[in-house]
């Protein structure tokens, strides 16, 4: 379990807006996140896709009021857990996009795959759109809906502590897979870099797996959506 700060940018001394506790769950170590708006204390829980018992750990280790789960799309290892979670909870499910409702329906399908218990499909409380806000306590998460990985993958963006929750967008030094069902590798590029680029080189991502990065970074170094792999189409 990491804990990361996400500092007010316009002034240092501050109290961070936002803490994030990235929780690594189910076996493909997929990061679950708490987001937590320090202000208030009010908190959500980003993509639970399962291993509740560590999930609840983290939310009793934060002392957080959690009054939401978000779903950045329909995978099982990111949505698996979230039924029985907003159960316990008694909170409501926001997001992804309705074009991931096919993913949602078929979770328990999905879970007995793999031998996973308790995996019940979803039903959102709340379907989310490109150009909306989820706010979390004082905190303001822009959704920007970034179809490829998943038709209705939706990213969580903090424009006040320049970070954004990504899903299986993007990764370090990599991309989301676009051969499941309804995936398309140009509408992912198309959403990565005209949609998550124009936010800036500073902004910190948490991807879905794998460690933290920025999109400066990616720009730079990333071999499926670096500027450079892309110059010939911009003459």
């Amino acid at each position: 379990m990491r804990r990361i700060a996400l500092r007010d940018r316009n002034d240092s001394a501050t109290v961070p807006a936002m803490h994030i506790t990235v929780i690594p769950v189910t076996p493909f170590r997929q990061n679950c996140s708490l987001v937590r708006c320090e202000r208030s204390g009010d908190a959500a829980i980003v993509d639970p896709g399962g291993d509740l018992d560590r999930i609840e750990a983290a939310i009793a280790s934060e002392r957080a009021n959690v009054s939401q789960i978000l779903l950045t799309h329909g995978h099982l290892d990111h949505a698996g857990a979230a039924a029985e979670l907003a159960r316990r909870l008694a909170v409501p499910i926001v997001g992804p996009h309705r074009d991931d409702a096919f993913l949602l329906d078929s979770l328990a399908e999905h879970g007995a795959r793999y031998g996973w218990t308790g995996v019940s499909a979803v039903e959102p409380t709340r379907w989310l759109a490109d150009g909306e806000t989820v706010e979390v306590g004082e905190c303001r998460l822009d959704v920007i809906h970034c179809p490829g990985h998943t038709p209705g993958h939706v990213v969580f963006y903090d424009g006040e502590g320049d970070a954004a929750l990504v899903g299986d967008v993007i990764f370090n030094g990599s991309v989301g897979r676009t051969d499941l069902p309804r995936g398309s590798y140009p509408a992912l590029v198309d959403s990565i870099r005209n949609k998550l680029w124009p936010l800036g080189e500073s902004v910190t991502f948490y991807p879905g797996h794998g460690p933290t990065s920025t999109f400066g970074w990616e720009r730079k170094c990333n071999p499926f959506v670096a500027d450079l792999a892309f110059d010939d189409d911009d003459d």
